[in-house]
């Protein structure tokens, strides 16, 4: 249900007014409008005008503006007061059942892991064992212990299994009106977006308006768009305005000012606190053995550590998953996902609710290739607590919602959704002779948008394509660019014969480029 705009924007200025009371932030203003009140401009008869103007004019007043445009770009709009609390996770009953049941599956997988290998889920370790850790925290890239026992809880392609599967029960067998012809793996009626909307949500990737990334665009010179576009971007930095910047990266960021617009975007300002933060989930790394810090270390040797951008960031890969497998704030965003963090209870304990603990603390399980999250950012961020509560903004906002099941238009579902049905609407021939031959395109192209495209294309494009989800708050960009690769390689898949020819023809996807792809894509496909 629906709200009228005005008591829905109430409900949202009285949740953020909450969110923000118990923040580092509240307590500095309040420290800020303490100090002043020493000064000399501030006079008694016109206390909380002097004090606003003071807030305003000594940058403050940006940093509260910052703060609530974060709220309103993570948290959805409130749901009906009415409404039940699992309808802000996820409005559809039977989407809640299925990842219910597929969180069922992980947790069996890694509980017959634990038997298996006769491995507690945790266990402290030995003093002798945190010292040495303590000493190699900065190389343990160096170490090979031995993980041929250890197996991903999941892949990509055991995923995609469970969405093939995926049926409202509302609709027997097929009798949806307008979605009987969708003949695609994704059989769930959610609407998607069609190119013409596309084109209005994405109009800053127009023809005619300056880009970075395209080298050739016929009415600006790119080195005039450039020089302007870098002027703008220090102007936006130097605003400190979250909205503004989200705004400008659109157009995609300048290299040179990416890492600084991104923070700004995603308000992070590694503080002190942030910091410390930071030192005791490391602490905490350095104390505890978890059997998911074995998947964690597996995971980036079998991914990051062969990627030829990344494998030098191997060490950043550890300290910031492992830090982030005991970071318990990221349970907060589980108040708005489909997922449900997994429960574990302290032996002989089970199933009493009072020795149930949270496992891991963060109450995210990692699957094969959930370090390429992290790998790209490591170009950006070269200070450890930085790069981590980036990486962690980036999940809580976007990357969670590539591995739950739910109805949310930036979902993994609705983004399967989005892709086939732009194939079958655009492209229909190949996407009937791929079907024919047993090349299902949701086949191939499914593990690209789960990680986000990270590990397919080079690093400078990927870069571009993230400025653009940050850009948009969305991960639609993600649907449309695998379906503009199927189009620009249209012609030789139109000879391939089956699944594995196909998945040759788009076995390198390292020297596309994204934005003259996307462009063409969305902007000169007649519709």
């Amino acid at each position: 249900a629906m709200l009228d705009p005005d008591s829905g924007l109430s409900l949202t200025i009285a949740r953020i007014v909450q969110r923000l009371k118990g923040s580092s932030l509240h307590s500095q203003l309040e420290r800020q409008a303490r100090v002043s009140l020493h000064k000399p401009e501030i006079k008694l008869e016109s206390l909380k005008e002097d004090i606003k103007d003071f807030l305003k004019t000594s940058g403050w007043e940006k940093k509260l503006q910052n703060a609530v445009y974060s709220e309103l770009n993570v948290f959805p709009s409130p749901c009906h007061p009415a409404a039940p609390p699992e309808h802000m996770k996820e409005p559809l009953a039977y989407m809640r059942k299925a990842q219910g049941s597929w969180e069922k599956r992980i947790l069996k997988s890694l509980n017959s892991m634990c038997t298996e290998l006769s491995i507690p889920l945790a266990q402290k370790r030995p003093v002798n064992e945190q010292k040495e850790l303590l000493n190699k925290w900065n190389e343990m890239g160096t170490d090979e212990p031995d993980l041929s026992l250890f197996r991903p809880v999941y892949a990509p392609k055991d995923f995609l299994e469970v969405l093939m599967n995926l049926r409202n029960p509302n609709y027997e067998n097929g009798e949806q009106p307008s979605f009987r012809n969708h003949l695609g793996l994704i059989q769930v009626p959610l609407k998607v977006k069609d190119i013409p909307e596309l084109k209005e949500d994405f109009s800053e990737l127009g023809l005619n308006i300056g880009q970075l990334g395209i080298d050739d665009s016929a009415q600006v010179p790119p080195e005039f768009f450039e020089n302007e576009h870098v002027r703008i971007g220090q102007k936006v930095l130097a605003e400190q305005d979250s909205a503004a910047a989200q705004q400008y990266v659109r157009q995609g960021c300048p290299t040179a000012l990416r890492a600084d617009l991104w923070a700004l975007i995603l308000n992070i300002s590694n503080q002190p606190e942030d910091i410390l933060y930071y030192e005791q989930l490391k602490s905490n790394v350095i104390q505890y053995d978890l059997l998911v810090d074995s998947l964690i270390y597996k995971d980036v040797k079998l991914t990051a550590s062969n990627d030829d951008y990344y494998f030098v960031f191997e060490d950043y890969l550890y300290q910031v998953l492992l830090c982030f497998s005991r970071d318990t704030s990221v349970l907060e965003h589980f108040t708005y996902s489909s997922a449900t963090p997994p429960k574990s209870y302290i032996r002989g304990k089970l199933g009493m609710e009072e020795y149930a603990v949270f496992y891991p603390p963060n109450g995210v399980i990692p699957f094969h290739g959930f370090s390429m999250y992290v790998a790209p950012l490591c170009f950006l961020y070269h200070e450890p607590s930085k790069l981590y509560q980036i990486f962690r903004e980036m999940y809580v906002r976007f990357f969670f919602r590539l591995h739950s099941i739910s109805s949310h238009p930036s979902g993994i579902v609705s983004l399967c959704l989005l892709f086939e049905t732009l194939l079958q609407t655009h492209l229909p021939q190949l996407f009937y002779h791929l079907r024919e031959i047993g090349a299902q395109p949701l086949r191939i192209s499914f593990k690209w948008m789960v990680r986000a495209f990270s590990g397919y294309l080079a690093t400078d494009q990927l870069l571009l394509l993230w400025d653009r989800i940050l850009g948009y708050n969305s991960l639609e960009i993600l649907a449309v660019l695998a379906a503009a690769v199927f189009a620009f390689r249209a012609v030789n898949l139109m000879e391939v014969t089956s699944l594995a020819a196909a998945e040759a023809v788009l076995a390198d996807l390292s020297t596309l480029k994204v934005m003259p792809l996307l462009q063409i894509f969305l902007f000169a496909t007649v519709t």
